[in-house]
C-alpha cells in the first residue's frame, strides 16, 4: 500500500512538460505544437509523444528545415491570434531564427503599442550529449536575456517545467523555454491540476550560511550534488535556482549573499557576456557597499564545444569542480588542499539519446 498522495505524485520532467502541453492544448483550441520530429515515434523526449494523434496533424505537425520561415509563420500565426509552441531539438539552429526573434517577434508589441501581441512559445533545447560537439550543444540563452520584449526561463525542476511553459503559453508575449536535455529523465513531484509558475522568482533549492550557489538549468542539480560534498567537511551552501533568467530575480539571490558573503555562479554557457556575468553584475549593483562578497563565475571553457567523453568531462563544470571553487572562497587562501570524492551525475552517465 503507497502512503503517496496525489500531490506527491513523481513525473519525469518530459512527462511534466507534455502534461503542460496537452493541458493547454485541450483547454485552448488556439495552441499548437510545430518542430522538427515533434511527431515521430519518440515525440522530441516524449514531450510530444502521440499529441497529433490526439489533437490532429493541423496541430503537432513536423516542419522543413527552415527555421527562420518557420519562425515567421509562427509569428504570423500568434498576431491572428494562435498559441504556437516552436520546437527546436537543438538551440543551435535557434540562430537562424535570430531576426525573427529579436526584430520582429520581440518588438512587435512596443511598435504597434501593444495593440499587436505575439504569444508565441519557443522552446530551445540546450546541452550535452553523448558527443555532439560543437556545433550541437550549445547554449544561447544569454543572447536572449539581452533583448527587451522576450522572455527566457530555464527550469530545472518537473514541477517548474509544467508550470512554466503553462505560464508561458498563456502569456502574450513571446517567451523562450531554455531546456537542458539531460534534465527530460530526471523525477520530481509534480502537481496533476494546471497551474503557472510566476516570471522573476528564484527558488531556494537548500539552505546555508557559508556560500550561495547559483545554478542555472542543469548547473542546479549539480550545485546541489556539491553543496553535499561541501557539508561533508562543515561548509553549508545555498542554492539557487533563478528559473527564469528574464526577467531576474536578483533579490533573492541578492539576499542570501548578503548573508553568506560569497557568491558561485554556475551556467551552462560560457562565461564571457553570459548569464554567469549578468548575475554577479546585478547582485554587485543590488548590494550596493552594504555587504563586501566575493564571488567566482563557472560554466563552459572558452573554447567550442567538444566531442570526445574525456574533453566533455573537462569542459563541462561538475559537482566536484563546483565544491573545490566554493570550498577556496570559503576557506580563503593558504587552505589546505581538498579534493572531494567524485559525485556521480547520474543522467549525465545513463543518458541514451535519441539526441
Amino acid at each position: 500500500m503507497s502512503l503517496r498522495t496525489e500531490s506527491e505524485r513523481e513525473l519525469t520532467y518530459a512527462e511534466a512538460v507534455f502534461e503542460a502541453t496537452r493541458s493547454e492544448m485541450r483547454r485552448d483550441p488556439n495552441v499548437f505544437v510545430m518542430g522538427q520530429g515533434v511527431d515521430d515515434p519518440r515525440g522530441m523526449f516524449g514531450t510530444t509523444l502521440g499529441l497529433h494523434e490526439e489533437f490532429g496533424a493541423e496541430r503537432n505537425f513536423d516542419v522543413p528545415l527552415a527555421e527562420d520561415a518557420m519562425t515567421g509563420i509562427g509569428i504570423g500565426a500568434a498576431l491572428l491570434g494562435m498559441r504556437p509552441i516552436q520546437v527546436h531539438q537543438r538551440m543551435d539552429f535557434v540562430l537562424l531564427c535570430m531576426n525573427q526573434l529579436v526584430n520582429m517577434a520581440a518588438k512587435m508589441s512596443y511598435m504597434f503599442s501593444g495593440a499587436h501581441r505575439v504569444p508565441l512559445v519557443v522552446r530551445a533545447i540546450i546541452g550535452r550529449s553523448w558527443g555532439q560537439g560543437a556545433q550541437h550543444s550549445q547554449a544561447f540563452h544569454s543572447y536572449f536575456m539581452h533583448v527587451p520584449g522576450l522572455r527566457v526561463v530555464a527550469p530545472t525542476t518537473p514541477h517548474d517545467a509544467k508550470g512554466c511553459l503553462t505560464t508561458a503559453i498563456r502569456d502574450d508575449n513571446p517567451v523562450l523555454m531554455i531546456e537542458h536535455r539531460m534534465l527530460h529523465g530526471v523525477r520530481g513531484v509534480v502537481p496533476e491540476e494546471s497551474y503557472e509558475v510566476p516570471y522573476g522568482r528564484a527558488r531556494v533549492l537548500t539552505k546555508g550560511d557559508d556560500v550561495t550557489l547559483v545554478g542555472i538549468s542543469h548547473m542546479a542539480l549539480e550545485c546541489v550534488r556539491a553543496k553535499h560534498l561541501l557539508s561533508e567537511i562543515g561548509i553549508e551552501a545555498e542554492v539557487i535556482d533563478p528559473v527564469s533568467l528574464s526577467p531576474l530575480d536578483v533579490e533573492t539571490i541578492a539576499a542570501s549573499v548578503e548573508r553568506t558573503g560569497r557568491l558561485v555562479v554556475v551556467d551552462t554557457g560560457w562565461l564571457s557576456c553570459g548569464a554567469s556575468a549578468e548575475i554577479l553584475a546585478r547582485v554587485f549593483e543590488h548590494l550596493d557597499g552594504r555587504r563586501a562578497f566575493v564571488g567566482r563565475r563557472m560554466g563552459y571553457l572558452p573554447t567550442p564545444c567538444p566531442t570526445t567523453k574525456v574533453l566533455e568531462n573537462l569542459y563541462y563544470p561538475t559537482a566536484r569542480s563546483i565544491a573545490e571553487t566554493a570550498y577556496g572562497l570559503v576557506r580563503g587562501k593558504g587552505a589546505a588542499e581538498w579534493q572531494p570524492p567524485h559525485a556521480d551525475s547520474l543522467e549525465v552517465s545513463e543518458f541514451r539519446g535519441p539526441f
